[in-house]
């Protein structure tokens, strides 16, 4: 009865309570991500009256990413220690007080603290948004799960440039870091009112319990980091993470730069564009996820399904090559918003992956491996884009490496796990 939970749909009469807990995880990250990407929205003004070139913004980004490195790691195992209600409600205050103290600071080094604690907090996101989706969802289900929450990346990235500069132009830009974090906190009490495991939880009916729990059971001792490590399905979700994640950073810090200095926009202006470009990634988001799911649904393994739904993507991105070179505005917001929701699809797959090899024990621990070594490639990629723009001004090679990065991913994680093979943690 269980395997045939496992490869249907949901049989008729079962609950829909876990898709409240995907919408909680959805709202988080859609807040996280309006915090983290306001630099980039606020990045002319700010450059503007503290006197920034384009390698103090970089430095800027780089120790924020440098803290989402060291954060990621610690929280993927404070999330498989404690669980994802508290771990989660860690991270939202450790962020939030992160964004607001950049509403008080006065110089590139005071922006980097605060934008230091903001990572650190930050990086608890997805540790915590996975290890919800693992207790919540059915392995069949996870990759539109997670398609979902981190389209939250997206809708947090439409409302920044629709609400930010309102408030800057009304208040200023200190007071839209405040403004922000002090509205956010009413995820916080919803999320420690409403979480628990499926089994704490008394609107779970009996029926959508057992689909839930319909997966083959797995341990539930905590794995050691050592073992963890010596895993090559580690390695091919750690290296995926590598190559990708820097690109959806240039994406998110830098696209209001690239618009604004090559279209002549400003903090008015750029808001549309923008908005449009975070809606198709949306789309691209759950599609990415809906698409693996329904192949598996027609029989596919998790194996081909994933990796098809990945190289498709890998093959989308590659338009941004041009980018650079288009005179047309919204033909540019066509093919950055294609990129985008590329990237997002692919995103949405590679992030199921610890979940499709891993004991559930192990699950946070793997991402947070993950989530440090792509954090890595992003401080990377945050030196190397504020040199290219300080030294040549030209977008071209930087697209180059961002239209490129995908097939190579595709290839580095099948080689490394060519069937996405479950670990043997016994």
């Amino acid at each position: 009865m269980a395997t045939t939970v496992h490869e249907g749909a949901p049989p008729a009469g079962v609950g829909r309570y876990r898709w409240v807990i995907c919408g909680l995880l959805f709202a988080a990250t859609a807040i996280n991500y309006v915090d983290r990407q306001m630099i980039g929205v606020l990045k002319p003004t700010i450059s503007a009256e503290l006197g920034w070139s384009e390698t103090t913004y970089a430095d800027v980004i780089f120790w924020f990413q440098a803290a989402y490195a060291i954060g990621y790691l610690s929280f993927g195992r404070i999330v498989d220690l404690v669980g994802a209600r508290i771990g989660y409600s860690i991270a939202f205050v450790i962020w939030t007080l992160g964004h607001t103290l950049c509403g008080f600071v006065n110089s590139a080094f005071q922006f980097s603290i605060a934008r230091f604690i903001l990572g650190v907090g930050e990086s608890g996101n997805f540790p915590a948004g996975i290890k919800a989706v693992t207790e919540w969802f059915p392995a069949k289900e996870r990759a539109l799960a997670t398609g979902v929450f981190n389209a939250g990346a997206n809708v947090g990235a439409v409302v920044t440039p629709l609400v930010v500069p309102a408030i800057t132009l009304a208040f200023g830009w200190r007071m839209a870091f405040i403004v922000t974090g002090i509205a956010s906190c009413l995820w916080l009490v919803a999320w420690i009112a409403v979480y628990r495991r499926p089994r704490e939880t008394a609107k779970v009916s009996a029926s959508e319990l057992a689909y839930i729990e319909s997966d083959p059971a797995d341990p539930v001792q905590p794995i050691g980091w050592g073992r963890i490590l010596r895993y090559r399905e580690t390695w091919a979700y750690a290296l995926g993470k590598f190559l990708i994640d820097p690109i959806w950073w240039l994406f998110l810090f830098w696209t209001p730069d690239f618009l604004a200095k090559t279209y002549n926009l400003d903090l008015k202006s750029f808001g549309p564009p923008l908005v449009v470009i975070y809606l198709i990634s949306d789309l691209g988001s759950v599609a990415g996820g809906w698409s693996s799911s329904r192949l598996m649904k027609r029989g596919f393994s998790a194996n081909a399904a994933r990796k098809i739904t990945m190289l498709v993507c890998a093959f989308l991105v590659m338009p941004i090559f041009a980018a650079q070179y288009i005179s047309s505005l919204w033909l540019a917001v066509a093919v950055v918003g294609l990129a985008t929701a590329a990237h997002q699809a692919f995103s949405a797959n590679l992030y199921t992956l610890p979940s499709d090899m891993f004991p559930r024990a192990a699950v946070g621990s793997v991402v947070g491996i993950g989530g440090t070594v792509g954090a890595i490639g992003g401080m990377m990629m945050a030196k190397f884009t504020g040199y290219i723009l300080q030294t040549t001004g030209s977008y071209t090679p930087i697209f180059a490496v961002a239209g490129s990065t995908y097939l190579i991913a595709v290839i580095v994680i099948h080689l490394l796990s060519p069937r996405l093979a479950r670990v043997d943690a016994a």
